[in-house]
């Protein structure tokens, strides 16, 4: 047997041990669904994991088609052994696996990255020269940031997918000089999980002659992706938001870029020839495929966990997935709507389409108070603060762009108005009952309180453990 039929083997071995025809009525398996987590008040339950915009579960069909691997693993690319033999083959059929869940073009490149961040530094590092940069200030701090090399215009926060298409349009007839440009946009915001009109953003691009990369880290667990079809120039996700392990991502899309640019890092795998010159110094072919940006020893168990999650979410199926979610959102919504001190933050309305992503704030409550108290008292787990989109929350909150507030929880006391809001996210491995859980305890901290006090220790708003339950509650 081949190596490169032995990797197969193994992969579909893997597959067909770790998976079951999916029900769309069903939540897909993930690890963690039976952990137990302790309460404040007394006793266990079951744990509600409610921030999947943060980091995904990893799919149980994933971890048993990696730890089905796992005794293979060898060197990749570099080694004569077998396993070192399987373990390339296996690399490189996970990058076409992930080319084929993206449909990607002829000609695209898929390169494997440490997240989505790591991918947008990349294709940073290799705009042209004299590239100038289009990014809306509602995008996350990946999508923001990492354009420190370029000439960037920001663009204010549209209030309509319509609005969003006109203003960009109109940026990009006014540059000067009328260069090669980049706009990068979100397909689903990680704060009100809605979408984005990327195929009416890639047109407008296109028109005016500019390229667009798709951060899809909330989008592609969600929904399918298609290049082709969104007509992008570029794709970026991660795994730990697409139901894979921590520590892989993905940057897919046209070469010619990234085949021009000096490589991301330089080193092993990036080399294609390394020569001594006469007057001592070095010369060095790069490659000019995927390679050029891989340098160093691949992280196959990453790159092979994320074509295993493109696998199952393909099997499952995405519209019974999407029609699942849009079940849960709709629970969610509707919950939360019979609460009128709960405000849900929002660009385009209640009635924009949208991923399992939803941030709330409660009068009268300090944000990161409430989802301790979610936490200590029901065993929820969502996520508080600016969630890594700083000027998009300040804008929905309706504060000044230079009021004080961070990631994570700010310094403010419970009780105290603090600048910051709630998330509440989920996807495919959600069970119903951890949605229910959610809205009936939102509802019960609202109208009852809290039942236990807490304090805020190193910028986190914490369960004081030697509080009176008895005079808490009194």
């Amino acid at each position: 047997m081949s190596a490169s039929t032995a990797a197969t083997a193994t992969a579909t071995a893997a597959a067909d041990a770790g998976s079951a025809e999916p029900c769309c009525a069903e939540p897909l398996p993930v690890l963690g669904r039976d952990v137990t987590v302790p309460l404040v008040t007394g006793g266990e339950v079951t744990y509600a994991a409610l921030d999947y915009a943060a980091s995904a579960p990893a799919l149980q069909r994933v971890w048993d088609d990696v730890a089905a691997y796992a005794p293979y693993y060898g060197s990749v690319h570099r080694g004569a052994g077998y396993l070192s033999q399987l373990s390339t083959d296996l690399f490189e059929n996970s990058r076409r696996t992930v080319a084929e869940f993206l449909g990607c073009r002829e000609g695209d490149q898929v390169v494997f990255t440490r997240s989505t961040t790591d991918s947008l530094n990349l294709l940073a590092a290799a705009l042209p020269a004299d590239c100038q940069v289009f990014v809306f200030e509602t995008e996350h701090h990946a999508s923001l940031l990492p354009w420190r090399d370029a000439r960037v215009t920001y663009l204010n926060a549209p209030r309509t997918p319509g609005e969003a298409v006109r203003t960009l349009e109109r940026a990009l007839a006014d540059r000067d000089p009328y260069g090669p440009a980049l706009v990068c946009v979100t397909g689903a915001s990680n704060v009100t999980g809605e979408l984005w009109p990327v195929r009416e953003l890639a047109a407008a691009a296109h028109a005016h002659g500019a390229r667009i990369v798709l951060d899809a880290a909330q989008l592609a667990p969600h929904h399918p992706v298609d290049i082709a079809e969104l007509d992008v120039d570029w794709v970026a996700f991660s795994g730990h938001k697409l139901y894979a392990p921590f520590g892989s991502g993905v940057l897919a899309g046209r070469a010619d870029w990234l085949g021009e640019a000096e490589p991301y890092l330089a080193g092993g795998g990036a080399s294609r020839t390394v020569t001594r010159r006469a007057d001592g110094g070095v010369d060095v072919e790069w490659h000019d495929t995927a390679a050029r940006h891989e340098a160093g020893s691949p992280n196959v168990i990453g790159a092979y966990s994320i074509a295993a999650a493109c696998k199952a979410l393909t099997e499952a199926g995405f519209d019974s997935l999407v029609a699942r979610e849009r079940q849960l959102i709709r629970k969610v919504r509707e919950g939360l709507a019979e609460v009128p001190e709960v405000r849900v933050l929002s660009l385009f309305g209640d009635d924009a389409p949208r991923v399992g992503v939803i941030s709330f704030v409660v009068d009268g409550w300090n944000s990161s108070h409430f989802a301790a108290a979610l936490s200590a008292e029901y065993g929820i787990g969502v996520r508080d603060g600016l969630f890594c989109a700083h000027p998009l929350v300040r804008t929905l909150l309706g504060s000044a762009p230079d009021e004080p507030g961070e990631c994570g929880a700010p310094e403010a006391a419970p009780g105290e108005r603090s600048l910051n809001a709630i998330r509440v996210s989920f996807g495919a491995g959600t069970p119903d009952e951890h949605v229910e859980r959610f809205v009936r305890a939102v509802k019960e901290l609202v109208s009852d309180g809290a039942r236990w006090s807490y304090r805020t220790e190193d910028g986190r708003c914490v369960p004081d453990t030697g509080a009176d339950p008895a005079a808490t509650a009194a």
